[in-house]
């Protein structure tokens, strides 16, 4: 048996980072309890840092009050101990960097130390839900939670149904990203999922055409926006999602499903050279140290 929507009052989110700190804020606005972990000495203080400036210009918006921030920033507390971290928890969620075995590891962990009907959640964009759900005693539980960055802004959730996943722990998962305030898709285990699969055929046409020379980033990018509504260009998109993280899953992909997703050699050049989008200062795009595009 797996926990109800009402009794999902502590969740704990495995990575402070991109996805972390964002799926962290998101869960604190509804009112439930966070524990935040990440192995790194310090990352988890970091995050807040970064979720205090988002609810901070949430308020200068008008979107979040002043009382709402501060209590969404109180209902968020660092951890430096993942078995503790999961301990008495109601849903465990991760977002740690696209690592198959690393997931693993860490779902090892998680299955000895959470509750045994407390929600299991991997956040990865594309790798296998049923390989990761390998590591746990009852493979059953984990279900995907693809969010969609910046957490706090973008509404879809993408719910990853493996072949064993019980159906319960599908529906709660759903539920969840409901109350969160998002619109969930459900899709079955297959490499890429849906939204990856798409997105990133079109984001590495993208990069050809950069590459080719066919036309700018901005152009192709302004194309996008103003030909086919898409809220933001390919490469823009590619600089927020970080560089490395479309190599990784365009490299997974060429392998699972074909030569369409071999990575060109603009992407693998940027990222040797450290130009890793957004996060880096400079991708397709150059940033500033407060993330505007320059």
């Amino acid at each position: 048996m797996t926990r109800t929507l009402d009794k999902l009052r502590t969740i704990t989110v495995i990575g402070a980072g991109t996805m972390g700190h964002g799926i962290a804020h998101v869960i604190a606005m509804t009112g439930a309890r966070v524990r935040l972990y990440d192995a790194m000495a310090g990352a988890s203080t970091s995050a807040l840092t970064r979720i205090a400036r988002n609810l901070d210009k949430g308020v200068e918006l008008g979107k979040v009050t002043a009382a709402d921030r501060d209590a969404t920033l109180a209902r968020i507390e660092p951890a430096d101990d993942l078995a503790i971290a999961c301990r008495d928890s109601d849903a465990v969620i991760e977002a740690v960097p696209e690592r198959i075995e690393l997931k693993r590891e860490i779902f090892g962990v998680v299955d000895r130390a959470a509750p045994a009907d407390a929600l299991l959640a991997t956040n990865t964009s594309s790798l296998p839900i049923a390989q990761i759900a390998e590591s746990l005693r009852e493979p059953g539980r984990l279900v995907g939670m693809h969010f969609f960055n910046p957490v706090h802004v973008m509404k879809l959730v993408e719910i990853v149904r493996h072949p064993s996943a019980d159906p319960a722990v599908v529906a709660l998962a759903v539920a969840l990203a409901e109350k969160l305030g998002k619109t969930p898709i459900t899709v079955s285990d297959s490499p890429g999922f849906a939204s990856s699969r798409l997105g990133l055929v079109i984001g590495l046409e993208a990069m050809r055409m950069v590459e080719q020379g066919v036309a700018s980033a901005a152009d192709i990018d302004t194309a996008m926006k103003l030909g086919y509504g898409h809220p933001m260009g390919p490469l823009e998109l590619t600089d927020l999602v970080g560089l490395d993280v479309r190599l990784g899953i365009a490299e997974y992909l060429a392998t699972a499903i074909g030569p369409a997703f071999t990575p060109p050699d603009v992407l693998r050049d940027k990222v040797v050279a450290g130009k890793l989008g957004k996060k880096s200062g400079e991708g397709f795009y150059r940033w500033s140290a407060d993330g505007k595009r320059l």
